[in-house]
């Protein structure tokens, strides 16, 4: 029978707000075997306008895929819920009342933390980095025609019509780009018609129109031991004021993909199939140990990167597996509460990169599907390193002298902890604490 923290509070055996020792020992009889990371303080410094905040917007309405055809069809999701979730999502994370003033608080923020005033002006360039790891990663078919996971075209769609029907953006600031993937004709159709015409895509299209550049002035100097081939931020990147980190709640089979993983696709070298792969990398992520140098870390510190970034979101509404995958209803669906054997139907949105990881990596982790599904889920517990290296990046375990690219070291990237438990969800600052996450729920 599993053990509420709610009857402990009400029969008066611990203090709601105040993580008692008792407190733990629920905490770790409600997560049990779920419970692939070891419980630990918070760790690092919180980020945003309301520092460690993410918000989790649900709605099992906005997805009634059957299986009968590709999941990635317009027709399988509700845009208006949608649209909804993404506006109440960026309402709630940063505390306004409308969609309009909650773009002005997210260009606002960002650039006070380039010691810059006042939001979004014409002419400023903002880029969307989306997962489109399932497409083209073998070949360059431009149909899209599978059912491997990449980013959600519908979901991009109401996202860039909200950045320029809410956010005042001109749609030919915007440039949405994955380096080593290619975007199919029908994403990118339905992201560039009506009042979204202007918009730009920069990705894996040799020697067409929209094949990325590498910025040659922008070589990424790594700090650690890497070898490979040498690799270069993406002029789109490099050019941009803003970035918008879209990435995709899904596994991997080199662990976690998440919006950290996210940015394998913000570099190019020589191989543009395998660019990761080509620059060394991968072991990294799966083979490291706890308490050593990560790239992931190492990409997020960046200049280009978490000097840039001013949303982090990412897509649950449906997930993956792994990256390889073909999608089912059965392979897709959650069990754990509150899906129920449906689709998870969800986004997060944040302004702190390592909180909005360490939320999906619990999510990930204690999904028992996602755990059948996906082995590293259940055995791997070293994919959080990442994590770890980044908010303590001043002082990281592994002692690496991490930069922004420019020769300082930029400090905590953010908080990052793990839940009381799978059944509640909480996080510290859920229980009162001064330092940790704030997890939303809708």
């Amino acid at each position: 029978m599993a053990i509420s923290r709610r009857n402990f509070i009400k029969s008066g055996l611990i203090t709601a707000g105040i993580l008692s020792a008792g407190e733990m020992a629920v905490d770790e009889a409600l997560a049990g075997e779920a419970s692939l990371f070891p419980q630990h303080e918070a760790m690092g410094v919180g980020q945003g306008i309301h520092p460690g905040r993410v918000v989790w917007m649900h709605d099992p309405r906005a997805v009634h895929w059957s299986g009968m055809d590709f999941w990635w069809k317009p027709e399988n999701f509700d845009q208006g819920r949608i649209l909804e979730m993404t506006r109440n999502g960026i309402m709630r994370l940063t505390g306004e009342d409308s969609p309009q003033k909650a773009w002005d608080a997210l260009f606002a923020w960002r650039n006070a933390k380039n010691g810059k005033e006042g939001g979004y002006r014409p002419g400023e360039k903002i880029a969307i980095k989306v997962n489109m790891n399932g497409a083209g990663e073998n070949n360059d078919d431009p149909h899209g025609q599978f059912g491997v996971s990449y980013g959600n075209p519908l979901l991009l769609q109401t996202l860039l019509r909200s950045l320029v029907r809410d956010g005042g953006v001109r749609p030919e600031d915007i440039v949405v780009y994955d380096t080593c993937r290619i975007f199919p004709d029908h994403m990118r159709a339905m992201c560039t018609e009506g009042d979204l015409k202007g918009v730009q895509f920069s990705y894996r299209d040799l020697g067409g129109p929209n094949d990325s550049a590498p910025d040659k002035k922008a070589r990424i100097q790594w700090a650690g031991t890497v070898s490979g081939e040498p690799t270069y931020f993406p002029t789109c990147l490099t050019g941009a004021d803003y970035l918008i980190n879209l990435g995709n709640l899904k596994g991997h089979s080199w662990g976690l993909t998440l919006g950290g993983k996210n940015h394998f696709g913000s570099f190019i070298n020589d191989d543009r199939r395998t660019t990761p792969a080509a620059a060394g990398l991968h072991p990294n992520i799966i083979n490291g140990r706890m308490g050593g140098y990560s790239v992931l870390a190492d990409l997020m510190a960046r200049k280009e990167i978490g000097g840039k970034t001013m949303l982090v979101m990412l897509d649950g509404l449906i997930t993956a597996p792994s990256e390889t995958v073909t999608i089912t209803p059965e392979n897709s669906a959650w069990s754990m509460a509150p899906f129920n054997g449906h689709q998870a139907s969800s986004l997060f949105f944040s302004q702190d990169p390592v909180a909005i990881d360490s939320v999906g990596a619990d999510f990930l982790v204690s999904e028992p599907n996602m755990r059948s599904h996906n082995s590293n889920m259940r055995g791997k517990p070293q994919m959080e390193n990442y994590l770890h290296e980044a908010a303590l990046l001043a002082h990281p375990p592994s002692k690496t002298n991490y930069t922004d690219g420019a020769g300082e070291n930029p400090g905590s990237l953010g908080v990052h902890e793990h839940w009381n438990n799978p059944e509640e969800k909480l996080y510290g600052r859920n229980r009162g604490r001064k330092e940790g996450i704030e997890l939303i729920k809708n």
